[in-house]
């Protein structure tokens, strides 16, 4: 299940490494995120569901999710939900939903925490990425994107990664002093679904038949194979290893690499 395109990717995954189903049965599963308290969420679009994954068991986090796919967490360890329904929330301690942008969106489908406590998102259907400041004020920050899906950060924190799923490009740009996004290119070719990044700034992205996995510079490495076509990822077990939704499944694969940590 592994396929290297070149030999440092046996630098990030280890040879014997094997892609495992933790969980099945599901609508179509999307943005998982683990906790630093040691659970995870990730959304089942169709059932409209989060469902929580924790020591082996599995249970229902919230049920009429508003099509919740993209999830994350803040510094504080609140929920944050990019749903499809049209909104961007965050879930507080105590249950209650607290709406952060809902004006003019459509389909928001995947976002990412900052250090400095803004949110950047995507909204596929509008082609647009924004970001939420720390002050609360939508803004859109790119428009030159004509499938903005999933996006992540690197680990300098400067440099913004959104898969363009539409024209099948990674598209880079660097974060200004007041979190505006500049000087925007492409990075890669790859039909990206989500994408997350590691320390050492390879880019992991969530494309046709797997996990595929290029260098800073662009460089393919090498993809993960999943048994069914996956949709997003993210980093767990200490930040080195990943949870992978695909279709109906979740699935886990040990890595070498360590995550890059955003919350």
């Amino acid at each position: 299940m592994l396929e290297a395109k070149n030999d440092r990717f046996w630098d990030v995954v280890d040879r014997g490494a094997e892609v495992r189903k933790v969980a099945g049965g599901f609508g179509f599963t999307e943005g998982p995120v683990n906790s630093r308290r040691g659970f995870l969420l990730f959304s089942d679009i169709p059932n409209n569901r989060i469902h929580r994954w924790e020591k082996g068991k599995l249970s229902v986090f919230r049920e009429n999710s508003n099509k919740a796919n993209g999830l994350t967490f803040d510094h504080q360890g609140r929920l944050l939900t990019c749903e499809g329904g049209g909104r961007v929330t965050r879930t507080e301690k105590n249950g209650a939903i607290t709406v952060l942008a809902s004006d003019g969106l459509q389909g928001p489908n995947d976002l990412v925490y900052a250090i400095d406590g803004s949110i950047y998102f995507t909204d596929l259907p509008r082609g647009k990425v924004y970001q939420i400041t720390r002050r609360g004020q939508v803004r859109v920050v790119a428009e030159d994107c004509s499938g903005p899906n999933g996006v992540a950060l690197g680990p300098n924190q400067q440099t913004l990664y959104v898969a363009d799923s539409r024209q099948k490009k990674i598209r880079t740009y660097e974060i200004a002093a007041d979190g505006s996004l500049e000087k925007g290119r492409d990075f890669a070719e790859a039909r990206g679904d989500g994408l997350k990044t590691d320390e050492k700034g390879n880019v992991w992205v969530a494309s046709e038949g797997g996990i595929w996995v290029f260098d800073a510079a662009g460089v393919h490495l090498g993809v993960i194979r999943t048994p069914e076509g996956p949709s997003n990822l993210n980093w767990g077990d200490g930040f080195r290893g990943l949870y992978i939704t695909a279709r109906t499944s979740l699935y886990h694969v040990s890595t070498k690499a360590a995550g890059t940590r955003t919350f």
